[in-house]
């Protein structure tokens, strides 16, 4: 039987494994279209309702997966929509393949319909982008973009012209030089471990450490073994980035929470103190978090080299898989015999824990985000797979979604891009039938890509999304009173009834605003059978708030409340209950004058909501500190520079 220029395209993308194709049918790919309608069974086609979708399905396939991720878009406008998602993936680090149509080959570049150089447009995003000169290219130049994203973990892009999608193989002339087949598709990818010299360097500056600190990222997710046994020598507590939460189980021993905006103090406090830093397959992106130059010597396992010494002015760089990597540390460090460092982080890792448990126990009124996350998270199987989405509904579930057993959380990273969540869900759902799948997003990101509710009944998928629902870009609003000291402006978003929109489009609705009803909620739609959705309506005036004061904002944040912003009652009332109370005394001052002494007053029962939760001073620390660090250059225990939630 003939095959034209995508028979051999389409068979191309499945001899380098992909078998799923995430995309909107156009009239610019209709000759790819029927390429795959002629391999059903063997290839799946997923039907999105936004390309924007499509190209973050296939990066969240790629990350869920650990296998190379497709999407499709047709001519102009489509492949356009497809550049957010395959920035996540770019920033991110995902194998993903794009592909595109473009108009009839001898009228581009003619101002003919729909043409737009695709290939020059994915220049910056992808590693590699092309243009299908004929039936006879096609085989070279889509077996290569494979190889590309898949060996250096990026975006790889080819456009195929619209008349070679239907040119016959047999009709395509060759040129001399392009040897029929001579392509491969072997994939091999190699686990690169350090040189010896490096090697022996970092195991001198780990033994010597006397406070050391772990930073883990998505590069340590299939290292989870390795990574405990390294921190358990080394008596490091582990600190998590965002991408790498999965890592290690929040209630290991060895694991004290992540950092950031997102993260927790004992971690912040961890990096303050530290003398030595190992980081492992992150790049979290937010430096003033970091440990202080000239604090701590480091040692940083990457399998990138570029991304060396990026964040953090590391001594020694291991170029490699961390998996590997640890494990021949493993074999070379001593045993450290003080664990007083890991003990006293673990002490402040039970404290904090315990005030946001309590903290969200005893919330009254009006559904607290942190009790939303918090009744969730127990309900989630030890298997689940969750999506987080972008905005302040991210450090809910980064602060109060434990991880735990085998689960899996994947959004967007580096890029943070909002509307994530449910595209991600459908991906993890497609690539792990019968593993419960939740979305927790935002109505902020819900609403931008709303029509893929219909992608979810299109394919059955028994999704649970559960909606934070603030009415306003919650993120967004905290930002300009905390790191600018403006008045919120414009952050507040048109009321959307997502219970009665999800119903609209098939899917099971649930509806929660009180912390007494929350719970019940979430049962019901966890034990529906088909796609299930939570509409949870929680005050929007709890703050997203650093773990540990920094002063700059709360400085920045009384300049915005005094000039009289949008509720600044309100807020000054959620500023004066837990956790907010005691994350704005974490230098040891009192929250009262972001409060003060008439909201003080006025708020007095909202204080008792719970109480705060202290550090004592800790002589031991100190007297080591002061001797390590001279008082013309001490640690601080409080930041003093800060940006947005740390990926």
């Amino acid at each position: 039987m003939s095959r034209n220029g995508s028979d051999v395209l389409i068979d191309c993308l499945m001899a380098w494994g992909v078998d799923t194709i995430f995309g909107l049918p156009g009239d610019g790919i209709n000759g790819l279209m029927e390429a795959i309608r002629k391999r059903e069974g063997q290839l799946r086609f997923i039907q999105v309702r936004h390309e924007e979708s499509a190209a973050l399905m296939a990066c969240a396939h790629s990350k869920w997966t650990g296998r190379i991720g497709c999407c499709l878009a047709t001519t102009g406008p489509g492949g356009i929509h497809l550049l957010n998602g395959l920035y996540d993936a770019k920033f991110d680090k995902a194998s993903v393949i794009a592909i595109t149509g473009l108009p009839y080959h001898d009228l581009i570049d003619t101002f003919t319909q729909q043409d737009v150089d695709l290939p020059k447009l994915f220049s910056d995003v992808a590693a590699y982008s092309t243009r299908i000169m004929s039936a006879a290219h096609v085989e070279n130049a889509v077996s290569l973009a494979c190889r590309i994203a898949c060996a250096q973990h990026t975006v790889a892009h080819v456009a195929i012209p619209t008349d070679v999608q239907e040119e016959e193989v047999g009709a395509a002339e060759p040129s001399m030089r392009n040897v029929q087949h001579h392509v491969s598709f072997a994939h091999q990818e190699g686990e690169r471990v350090p040189e010896e010299p490096e090697l022996a360097r970092a195991i001198e500056i780990l033994n010597r450490g006397k406070r050391v600190a772990i930073l883990a990222g998505h590069g340590a997710l299939h290292a989870r073994d390795e990574l405990i046994e390294v921190a358990e020598l080394l008596g490091a507590p582990i600190v998590k980035a965002l991408l790498g939460k999965a890592a290690v189980p929040d209630d290991h021993p060895l694991c004290i929470g992540g950092i950031g905006l997102l993260g927790t103090r004992p971690s912040q406090e961890a990096f303050e103190e530290c003398d030595t830093l190992l980081i492992v397959g992150s790049t979290f992106p937010y430096v003033e978090y970091y440990p202080k130059p000239g604090q701590a010597r480091g040692v940083q396992i990457d399998r990138d080299p570029s991304r060396i010494g990026l964040r953090f002015p590391v001594e020694v760089g291991l170029v490699g898989d961390a998996r590997k990597t640890l494990a021949r540390l493993a074999q070379r460090l001593k045993a450290h015999a003080d664990r007083g460092f890991l003990e006293r982080s673990q002490r402040r890792k039970h404290e904090w824990q315990a005030l946001l448990e309590t903290s969200a126990r005893n919330a009254a009124g009006r559904l607290a985000p942190g009790r939303l996350a918090r009744e969730l998270a127990p309900r989630l199987k030890d298997d689940a797979l969750i999506a987080w989405d972008s905005g302040h509904n991210t450090g809910v579930l980064a602060r109060y979604v434990p991880a735990r057993g085998s689960q899996q959380f994947a959004g967007s990273g580096m890029l943070a891009t909002m509307a994530c969540s449910v595209p991600y869900a459908i991906a993890a759902a497609l690539a792990f039938p019968g593993r419960q799948v939740v979305a927790f997003t935002g109505d902020g990101g819900l609403s931008m890509l709303l029509g893929e509710l219909a992608t979810v009944v299109r394919y059955k998928l028994p999704i649970k999304i559960v909606v934070m629902k603030n009415n306003s870009l919650g993120q967004i609003k905290w930002e300009q009173l905390m790191f600018l000291g403006n008045r919120e402006y414009e952050c507040d978003l048109t009321p959307i009834d997502f219970a009665r929109a999800a119903e609209a489009f098939g899917i099971r609705a649930f509806r929660t605003d009180s912390p007494d009803s929350c719970g019940a909620a979430l049962d019901s739609a966890l034990a529906h059978d088909g796609p299930a959705l939570v509409e949870a309506t929680v005050d929007p005036h709890e703050p997203l708030l650093p773990a540990k004061r920094i002063e700059k904002f709360a400085q920045n944040l009384q300049k915005a409340l005094d000039q009289g912003t949008r509720d600044a009652e309100e807020i000054r009332a959620a500023l004066a209950r837990e956790p907010s109370r005691t994350q704005l005394s974490g230098d040891g001052r009192s929250g009262e004058q972001l409060i003060g002494a008439e909201g003080t007053e006025r708020v007095g029962e909202a204080r008792r909501s719970g109480e705060a939760m202290t550090r004592p001073v800790d002589e031991e620390l100190d007297a080591s500190l002061a001797s390590t660090f001279p008082a013309s250059d001490p640690v601080s225990h409080s930041t003093t520079e800060g940006h947005r939630a740390g990926r």
